[in-house]
């Protein structure tokens, strides 16, 4: 069943398109543009440039889940399949399944919300021009991750989004900006050229590179050495960029220095790529090494839950100085160790469980960044004793309707029941009550209580910031000092902010003006900027995804499911 009937090569094209068309605009970008085409200024002529890439693919992306056969969701579509390196067997080889598909247009989605809010909130930074090619760059490479069937395109693709991320960071990002960059490049180039020796040990063992054909195989063409030795390799890799705890300590310094638009990115969509390779590429092609190394990496994973957890319950605690930014970014890494519980397990209840919190900790974490960078513009921090205890009112008295989304994204990343984030983590403690065959029954139900322990961690601190961020700590005085009234970033046209220009200042800079208005400074509890409209625009297709995912999560297990079960070869459910 497909919702539009579309023909086999027109998907080709539209998939082809998909990949390839971030890069020839991020090309076009760096171009002067066309006189008809400049606007008021070149800086908005280039940011409009980024929503129309942006905008033109993630249409094509629904079409292409529109024109896809959902009666076959295991079997890969819109296939293009081209000699590249024939002497290597090397394939430019492009297709989709229930697995990828979600992703592809997650991945989309997101870059057009980023596009669309940098047209209106650019970060401070050099020019307009090299932020908008990164960002379509970084989109190319991801998509092409989730589309390639080939295992030196998918190490090229992996490869191909870490400069842009590093120069989005170390360009545009905020306090100690360097130092996260070089970190985060440092530690995923290391685990890339370690990925790399593996995916060549498979394929020169195998004969092929092509992740079909290896799937297929199931493993039968290597032997449990080989295995061995290509999941330790490969999975090293992947687990930097999920990433897996103790390989973590650099996703923290990232997103704190990150510009808003970059934390969404890498939050919502860079950190899935480290797990679908697990799944697209370790389970099929390397069942017995998997098996070997699967409780190591579920101990690993719920070690990731409960430290994710501890680590924003200490950065929630009054008087901790801590960074709202980087308590999210710490929720990541417990988020992230339930989608690697979920593949351990290595049963499509799990794996099916991992990918649904793939998508679901995209929306809801994605839109968290978005709310935490608006807060930060509004008070000009986000340090979360100065959120507390600026006023007793804080967001609900100050921006309710800012306030009340927090709560809801808040309350949607604890799993609260009807909300996205539920499903997955009950599917992956699911999996973990029964994993597969081969694996200690007794250890994977630790794990899972270890996990559901978690789930209460993490509705804890998230109950914290809510209480703290949303509501306040009522001052000791009646009057405020200068040092607890936060400062404003200045307000201008809704339009774009063009680097130089006084929009594109950090907020809480000199010159921006205080929340107070004039006259005697009181207790009164000063007026925040509540929702923009470029703002709603650009996180409503976010909360309705995720109320969606939520009360029908049919819509993508039922996609997810039947690939997931081939993958496998008949694992248990």
């Amino acid at each position: 069943m497909t919702v539009i009937d579309i023909s086999p090569s027109v998907m080709q094209f539209l998939l082809a398109f998909i990949v390839v068309a971030p890069l020839l605009g991020a090309l076009a970008a760096l171009l002067p543009a066309p006189p008809g085409l400049r606007g008021r200024n070149p800086d908005q002529a280039v940011l409009r440039h980024g929503v129309t890439v942006t905008g033109a693919v993630l249409v094509a992306a629904i079409v292409l889940a529109a024109g896809f056969d959902h009666d076959h969701p295991a079997t890969m579509q819109a296939t293009t399949d081209i000699s590249w390196i024939p002497a290597l067997d090397v394939r430019i080889h492009l297709g989709i399944d229930g697995i990828s598909l979600p992703l592809l247009v997650l991945t989309a989605l997101l870059t057009f919300l980023c596009a669309l809010y940098s047209y209106f909130k650019l970060p401070a930074g050099p020019s307009p021009r090299a932020f908008v090619a990164l960002v379509l760059v970084l989109e190319s490479g991801t998509l092409a991750t989730f589309a390639v069937l080939d295992l030196l395109l998918f190490f090229l693709a992996f490869e191909m989004v870490l400069f842009p991320m590093y120069f989005l960071i170390a360009r545009w990002g905020g306090d100690q900006r360097q130092a996260a960059a070089w970190k985060f490049i440092l530690y995923t180039l290391l685990g890339s050229v370690v990925m790399l020796l593996g995916l060549l040990l498979i394929g020169l063992k195998s004969g092929t590179f092509d992740m079909v054909a290896l799937a297929t195989d199931n493993g039968r063409g290597l032997t449990t050495s080989v295995q061995v030795i290509a999941v330790l390799a490969i999975g090293l890799g992947l687990a930097v960029k999920t990433p897996m705890w103790p390989l973590h300590s650099w996703l923290p310094d990232a997103h704190t220095a990150a510009p808003t638009v970059g934390s969404v990115l890498l939050a919502g969509v860079l950190l899935k790529m480290g797990t679908y390779g697990f799944v697209r590429i370790l389970l099929p092609v390397a069942p017995d090494g998997m098996r070997t190394f699967a409780p190591y990496l579920a101990a690993f994973a719920v070690v990731g839950i409960v430290y994710g957890s501890l680590a924003c319950l200490a950065l929630a605690r009054p008087g901790a100085k801590g960074d709202l930014k980087r308590l999210i970014a710490y929720s990541s890494v417990g988020h992230m160790g339930f989608v690697l519980l979920g593949i351990a397990t290595m049963t499509p209840t799990g794996v099916n469980g991992a990918l649904f919190a793939n998508i679901a900790h995209g929306l809801i974490t994605g839109l968290l960044f978005f709310l935490v960078g608006a807060v930060k513009d509004r008070y000009g921090t986000a340090d979360l004793d100065t959120l507390a205890g600026a006023t007793g009112a804080a967001l609900y008295g100050r921006a309710p309707r800012l306030g009340a989304l927090l709560a809801f994204a808040a309350v949607a990343s604890l799993g609260l029941p009807g909300l996205a984030g539920f499903w997955g983590e009950m599917l992956t403690l699911f999996g973990a009550y029964s994993p597969a065959e081969g694996l200690s029954r007794p250890a994977f139900r630790t794990f899972m209580a270890i996990g559901a322990f978690g789930t209460l961690l993490t509705a804890a601190y998230m109950l914290i910031v809510v209480r703290r961020v949303c509501m306040g700590e009522h001052a000791p005085h009646s009057r405020l000092s200068p040092d607890e009234q936060p400062q404003q970033a200045p307000r201008t046209a809704d339009g774009p902010q063009p680097s130089g220009t006084a929009g594109s200042q950090p907020s809480g800079a000199a010159g921006s003006p205080s929340l107070e208005t004039a006259g005697p400074r009181t207790a009164t509890t000063p007026q925040l900027a509540d929702i923009h409209p470029y703002e709603a625009a650009a996180w409503t297709p976010l909360v309705a995804l995720t109320v969606l995912a939520g009360l029908w999560p049919a819509v993508l297990l039922g996609l997810t499911d039947p690939a997931v079960q081939q993958l496998l070869a008949g694992g248990k459910s």
